[in-house]
């Protein structure tokens, strides 16, 4: 019940973050570059896309709670329960973890690159730290609350890759049909750069993968250990 509870609280606070985002949140003329840039709102940013994909699995992790099964010893998982283990492998840690942290150390850097502070009155610190700070507190209760198995890391990172190769081939559509990147830091770039800076932050998001995977071999290990040996214990 407790975990249905903050699975519920996860839904209700991501999804009216987006709602708010969407439908409150307006900036002044002076911050619009005009046509298709602005045509397609927040989804040209991966903070948003993160938010998306945070609200989509609570929403997993709620119904698995409901019609699926969280058992650690369970002969066959179902379905959802698959979804919500590679789903939270492959992309909703990394992908939290990633824009939290490259978030909030370019913030201390220079937070010109990534939210300018002249951007303070039109957007609320309270939706900033939604999508920037309790993306990551969620995710890791979610770490800690629920027993999964990891896929094999290759496995893991091949959805990870992907989600993130599609998410760079959307930024250069938005470059090639308005001229503007959708980062300042593109724009300081040139095309050698870019590919180094893009190289690198997929580096980082397989060692935030790893990350993962390493935390829930320190919480969850011992467990999987004795159920593996309490499986071959049956077979014998």
């Amino acid at each position: 019940m407790l975990r249905q509870i903050f699975f519920l609280i996860a839904v209700s606070h991501f999804y009216y973050g987006i709602y708010y985002d969407l439908s409150f949140v307006t900036f002044p003329p002076a911050f619009h570059r005009g046509g298709f840039f602005d045509s397609i709102s927040r989804f040209k940013y991966l903070t948003f896309w993160n938010m998306i994909l945070q609200s989509v699995y609570f929403t997993i992790c709620l119904l698995n709670d409901i019609i699926g099964s969280n058992e650690i010893s369970i002969k066959e998982k179902p379905l959802i329960r698959k979804i919500k283990d590679y789903m939270f492998a492959s992309v909703a840690f990394p992908v939290a973890m990633f824009v939290g942290v490259t978030f909030w150390g370019l913030m201390a850097i220079d937070r010109e690159l990534v939210f300018p502070k002249a951007l303070d009155p039109f957007f609320p610190s309270w939706l900033n730290h939604v999508m920037h700070t309790n993306i990551v507190i969620f995710t890791l209760l979610e770490m800690v609350s629920s027993f999964r198995t990891y896929p094999k890391r290759s496995t893991g990172l091949t959805g990870l890759l992907a989600f993130m190769v599609i998410y760079l081939i959307w930024v250069h559509v938005i470059f090639s049909k308005s001229g503007v990147w959708v980062y300042p830091v593109l724009d300081v770039l040139n095309w050698w750069q870019r590919i180094i800076f893009y190289l690198v932050s997929l580096s980082l998001q397989a060692s935030l993968y790893i990350v993962g995977e390493t935390l829930n071999k320190a919480k969850w290990g011992k467990v999987q250990k004795e159920l593996e040996g309490s499986k071959r214990r049956k077979i014998k």
